[in-house]
């Protein structure tokens, strides 16, 4: 048995405001970690923590970039048991996908329709939900999401072990 983490933020830019209002989340942005360090944290979000809209896969991390730059970002970290093989094919689709990252875009319009439970659907093209969801869908891991995911989705699921809840930059293990 091997453990994923699914990591859920809310930096409290102006874009995060904006899709916690219309979310009615407490969380707008939600990333999968490979080890409970959250060294190897992945989603799609901003390249450049100083640009909000030049989004794109993004390996994140407490210790620089976005959340380097927003040190009161507000988490919540989930521990999720999966098998070797699960594991396996996550780890290989996060590294092809970070091998192949020029070839994915973030997905803007799917974003923004969200509250209107509308979904716009493009090869290669995803928000940190959509990929978060993509990711358990091609690993067969079974979980209750809608189509339309929000980051919010991700909480309280079953099976889910919440292991944190504060301020990220204090997150330790």
């Amino acid at each position: 048995m091997s453990k994923i983490y699914v990591v859920l933020t809310y930096t409290g830019t102006v874009l995060s405001r904006f899709v916690k209002l219309f979310t009615k989340g407490e969380y707008s942005h939600v990333s999968i970690s490979l080890d409970e360090n959250l060294e190897e944290m992945y989603s799609f979000g901003r390249i450049n923590p100083y640009i909000p809209f030049w989004g794109g896969f993004v390996q994140e991390s407490p210790h620089y970039g976005t959340f380097k730059r927003f040190y009161k970002t507000k988490t919540k970290v989930y521990a999720v048991d999966v098998d070797d093989y699960q594991y396996e094919k996550i780890r290989r689709t996060i590294y092809n996908i970070h091998s192949h990252k020029d070839a994915y875009r973030f997905n803007v319009i799917g974003m923004f329709i969200v509250p209107f439970h509308l979904q716009v659907k493009r090869k290669n093209y995803f928000y940190c939900a959509e990929f978060v969801k993509y990711i358990f869908d091609i690993s067969n891991i079974e979980i209750d999401l809608p189509e339309i995911v929000r980051p919010m989705d991700f909480d309280n699921i079953v099976g889910f072990q919440e292991i944190y809840s504060g301020i990220l930059r204090e997150y330790k293990i």
